[in-house]
């Protein structure tokens, strides 16, 4: 490995814990201002529930107050009655004493319904105030563990800084701001070249080119990505060793048929070439991904019908589809976003030159492949 990648090698380190470290620090204000965001929340329920217990007391006054003012008129319309003349003055006394009474049963009533609703309130009141008073205390200890932790995570971006200003001066002017620009934009300055191949976009090398990195005498970046590119001649041992075993291996497994989820290679998948497709039944439907072969990239949305994916996508099932080796569940597929990962591109890629291999190997009757399935390209 050329020395001026060494030191990229030791900078992009430093970059990528820097950016950590400041990810981590602006993340901390976040997770106290969620805190204090439930607190206030908190407080709002604690200042209701006293809102609503002083508004019984007002109701339970208010009818006591009505009470006392019909108990008056009760006692005003008695006196009244000893000085009536007739009986329909006398009955029509009587009709108002009974009248307030009534209404004196009601606002009873209604006091009753107050006094159990003044219990119910305390004990909102009561649980409002420890669940405060402990969400206090909670949101008291995030803070000063914010900022201790920030403390530290300055103190380590004041050394990585050092660390990342050092290596920098060590570096060609011109390799280092190919390196940074390149860094900004694919988080990631330099890729290894394995297998023929950058694994930073996993977009394929010529052939001259990937011997240009094996044998580092210049620097060489992809012309995919942009990326510099080194060699690791511990990982070419690796897949050296992998190659050798997959040719002595009995036979590459077999995709299940009736697997709620399938991928499949296409070579003539229209202007975009080569693709690769993967279905998922779930229910009575069925989903489609098509993810550019050699990128990982995703190709348009996802596309739900009615049915199992044979039934629902027969056009993209067609003589050149290869079945592949693969399964991933659907929420993990959502996390990748817009791009297959590179651990996943490679079990397809592998599995796609299994397929190939048995399918130009010799046929042994025994080893036959199902009329159904498609296991290489032709």
């Amino acid at each position: 490995m050329l020395p001026d990648i060494e030191k990229l090698f030791e900078l992009q380190a430093a970059d990528k814990e820097i950016r950590k470290l400041h990810e981590e620090v602006a993340a901390l204000p976040k997770r106290v201002a969620a805190i204090e965001e439930k607190l206030a929340g908190t407080k709002a329920h604690l200042e209701k529930a006293r809102t609503a217990a002083k508004g019984d007391e007002a109701n339970r006054k208010k009818f006591e107050s009505a009470i006392q003012d019909l108990q008056g008129k009760i006692s005003k319309y008695r006196d009244q009655s000893l000085d009536v003349k007739t009986n329909e003055q006398y009955k029509a006394l009587l009709h108002e004493i009974q009248f307030a009474e009534q209404e004196i049963r009601i606002n009873e009533d209604r006091i009753l319904e107050v006094m159990v609703n003044v219990e119910v309130r305390e004990k909102d009141v009561k649980a409002a105030e420890a669940e405060l008073k402990a969400e206090q205390v909670e949101i008291e200890k995030e803070k000063e563990e914010a900022r201790k932790v920030t403390a530290e995570d300055q103190a380590k971006l004041a050394e990585w800084n050092a660390k990342r200003d050092a290596l920098r001066r060590g570096i060609l002017e011109d390799l280092l701001r190919h390196y940074e620009r390149v860094m900004k934009f694919r988080g990631s300055g330099l890729a290894e070249a394995r297998e023929q191949k950058c694994m930073g976009c996993q977009v394929m090398l010529r052939p001259q080119t990937y011997n240009e990195v094996r044998i580092a005498e210049k620097v060489v970046v992809c012309e995919s990505c942009q990326r510099i590119l080194y060699f690791d001649p511990a990982n070419e041992v690796k897949v050296e060793q992998q190659v050798a075993e997959a040719a002595h291996a009995r036979r590459r497994p077999r995709p299940k048929a009736d697997a709620p989820q399938a991928w499949f290679y296409r070579p003539d998948y229209g202007e975009e070439g080569e693709v690769l497709l993967v279905f998922t039944n779930g229910g009575d439907s069925s989903t489609r991904r098509v993810y550019e072969m050699h990128t990982g990239r995703q190709i348009g949305d996802v596309l739900g019908r009615e049915g199992t994916y044979r039934l629902a996508f027969p056009e993209d099932l067609t003589d050149s589809a290869v079945r592949l080796n693969g399964h991933w569940d659907e929420e993990e597929m959502d996390e990748w976003g817009s791009e297959v990962p590179s651990h996943a591109l490679d079990v397809l890629h592998n599995d796609l030159r299994a397929a190939q291999r048995e399918h130009h190997a010799p046929k042994r009757k025994e080893h036959a492949t199902p009329p159904a399935e498609h296991t290489a390209a032709s």
